[in-house]
């Protein structure tokens, strides 16, 4: 089990990469009914699956929104937690940074700027449980190398704010 020893407010830069080629991602989606569809990559299924479909409605908050069905606010929310996440992997993996887990908690906050709704802030409170507190600093200046590396967030508008929690047994 690992013990809190600190949450630590990460500094923003930004890290430039070496330039690659330009990828392309494609989504489909489709109705089904009342607020509902269906999502799905045809990416997916050259690899063999159905696309990995997801249901997707309009969120409860909204008239004739669905709960308990993925929105495109979570999705949002989701793909800047997730990217963190991946970008972390990658690199922790090169840093040689050793942890026993990892989990990030994601809230994005719908809000309406100019007579218009948006997606305002993502707030991301990654938490990293190390083998060693030895490793903590490394820790750290992998999370904050991760903040400053996520392309998601590089595409985003919205303010995203990172606050790390590193924990030790």
């Amino acid at each position: 089990m690992c013990k809190l020893t600190n949450i630590i407010h990460a500094r923003h830069r930004t890290l430039h990469f070496r330039s690659m080629d330009a990828h392309n991602y494609t989504v489909k989606v489709a109705w089904n009914r009342d607020r509902r569809g269906m999502m799905w990559s045809p990416d997916f299924e050259s690899h063999g699956g159905n696309g990995n479909r997801i249901e997707v409605a309009t969120p409860p908050e909204f008239p004739g929104g669905v709960a308990g069905v993925w929105s495109p606010e979570h999705l949002l929310t989701g793909a800047v937690a997730s990217c963190f996440m991946t970008t972390f992997l990658a690199i922790a993996e090169k840093s040689k940074l050793e942890f026993i887990s990892f989990s990030c908690h994601a809230e994005g906050t719908l809000d309406t700027v100019d007579g218009k709704l948006q997606i305002t802030e993502v707030l991301l409170v990654p938490s990293i449980c190390l083998d060693s507190a030895d490793d903590r600093d490394k820790a750290v200046r992998v999370l904050e190398k991760t903040e400053r590396a996520c392309p998601i967030t590089h595409s985003l508008k919205a303010t995203v704010n990172v606050k790390m929690v590193v924990e030790t047994p």
